[in-house]
C-alpha cells in the first residue's frame, strides 16, 4: 500500500484528500503545518508527499528542503500560488511536480500514479519506443523506419536527462545545470534552441509536441505515450 503524506493548512482540503485517497487504497497521513509535516514524515516515511506552499509556520520550500535531506520520495506541490517564480523555486528545491489550486482530483491522482511509477523506474532504460521512433540510449541511436536520426552530443544529453525522468517536471535551471553545467543557469536561450531542435527531429508535429512538453514559466517534461492523458492545453505549447 502506497503511503501518502498530505500537508495543507486548509481543513477541507485535508479532509477531501484523505477521503478520496483512502477510498483508493492509499495509506494517508496528514499535517497542517511544516513542523508537523517533517515530524510525521520522520515517524511514517512517505512514499509520496502532497504539499501546500503556504503553511502557517514554514514556507513549503523549506519543507521540501528538509525532506530532500533524507528522502527521495516524490513531492507534488499543491498550491494556489500562480506565480512562476514560486513554482520554479519549489522545483529547484526538489519538488517533482506542481499542481495549481483549484485542482481536479482525477488530474492529481494521475500525477500521483506517474510519480510513484517513476520511483520504480530502473536506472538504465536502454530502449524506448515513441510512435515510430526507436531510441537506444546505450548505443546513442534514434531510428525512424530504419533510418538513423543524427543528434548532436548536447541534444543527446538533453534528451537523455528528459527520458530518464518520465513525466517529471524539470525546471529550466535543473536542465541547464545538468546539461551545460553550473555556470549556465541563465542561458535559457540555449535550452529553448536545443528543445526546438529536438522537436524538429523527433516530434511528428513540432508545433504541437506529444512527448517533449513545455510547462510555461517553469520548464519541460518528457511525457511518455502511455501517459498522454496528463498533457494539458497549456502544457502543449512549444517553448
Amino acid at each position: 500500500m502506497t503511503r501518502v503524506l498530505v500537508v495543507d493548512d486548509e481543513p477541507q482540503i485535508l479532509r477531501a484528500l484523505r477521503i478520496n485517497l483512502r477510498v483508493r487504497d492509499y495509506e494517508v497521513h496528514v499535517a497542517a503545518t511544516g513542523a508537523e509535516a517533517l515530524e510525521m514524515a520522520g515517524r511514517y516515511p512517505p512514499d509520496l508527499v502532497i504539499l501546500d506552499l503556504g503553511l502557517p509556520d514554514l514556507d513549503g520550500v523549506e519543507v521540501i528542503q528538509g525532506l530532500r535531506g533524507w528522502t527521495k520520495a516524490p513531492i507534488i506541490v499543491l498550491s494556489g500560488r500562480a506565480d512562476s517564480v514560486d513554482k520554479v523555486e519549489a522545483l529547484d528545491a526538489g519538488a517533482d511536480d506542481y499542481v495549481t489550486k483549484p485542482f481536479g482530483v482525477e488530474e492529481l491522482l494521475a500525477r500521483m500514479r506517474a510519480a510513484v511509477r517513476r520511483t520504480g523506474t530502473p536506472e538504465d532504460l536502454p530502449r524506448i519506443r515513441l510512435g515510430d521512433l526507436d531510441i537506444d540510449l546505450a548505443a546513442k541511436r534514434v531510428i525512424r523506419r530504419g533510418q538513423d536520426i543524427r543528434l548532436t552530443p548536447t541534444e543527446w544529453h538533453l534528451l537523455e536527462v528528459l527520458l530518464r525522468n518520465p513525466g517529471k517536471l524539470l525546471s529550466r535551471n535543473q536542465l541547464l545545470t545538468e546539461v551545460w553545467g553550473p555556470g549556465y543557469a541563465d542561458a535559457t536561450g540555449n535550452l529553448r534552441l536545443y528543445m526546438a531542435q529536438l522537436r524538429r527531429k523527433l516530434e511528428p508535429d513540432p508545433a504541437r509536441p506529444r512527448w517533449l512538453i513545455t510547462e510555461p514559466g517553469m520548464g519541460y517534461r518528457y511525457q511518455p505515450s502511455d501517459e498522454g492523458s496528463l498533457t494539458t492545453d497549456r502544457a502543449g505549447r512549444p517553448g
